[in-house]
């Protein structure tokens, strides 16, 4: 783990992306399998999918900073995203367009948060030795094509919630 100094808020900001990228595979998750008979369900699974990879490939630029992983803010994330199942979505047991709706919008605002992650890192470590062979831009780009994807079917459920009044 790196010592205390401006370090150490890369080695936080670093840590609390992971969290996010966790609770994000969850979350993508959960979604795919709540909609699973249906395109969105397939384009969630493919989601979940590319951040456990997005997730992989901070894991790895962590270890060539030498950031050690912070376990509580993984088991917090892991909390928040089960507390996050609680939450009253206009129907008392079951899966609604609302829920639908507000996880997409949840996922959209990790991969928005997660592609500025990507460019920060971009910006300041591009030229440091120890990223060499990481591909920012490539998951710069993976970010981009997330987030249109979210975007069409967060428009679609948006549609639904608004026909159902």
């Amino acid at each position: 783990m790196i010592g205390l100094g401006s370090d150490s808020y890369l080695a936080i900001y670093l840590n609390d992306h992971l969290a996010g990228s966790r609770l994000g595979v969850e979350l993508a998750r959960r979604a795919a399998a709540n909609n699973r008979s249906t395109t969105l369900g397939r384009v969630l699974v493919q989601l979940a999918q590319d951040i456990d990879e997005d997730r992989l490939a901070l894991e790895d630029l962590m270890r060539r900073l030498d950031v050690g992983r912070d376990r509580l803010k993984l088991v917090a994330s892991w909390s928040a995203e089960k507390l996050g199942r609680l939450k009253l979505n206009g129907e008392l047991l079951s899966y609604s367009p609302l829920s639908r709706l507000e996880e997409l919008e949840m996922l959209k605002l990790g991969v928005e948060g997660k592609l500025a992650l990507w460019r920060a890192l971009r910006h300041r470590l591009a030229d440091d030795p120890r990223l060499r062979g990481v591909d920012l831009d490539g998951l710069i780009q993976r970010a981009g094509s997330q987030l249109r994807r979210l975007e069409r079917h967060r428009l679609r459920a948006a549609e639904q919630i608004v026909a159902a009044g």
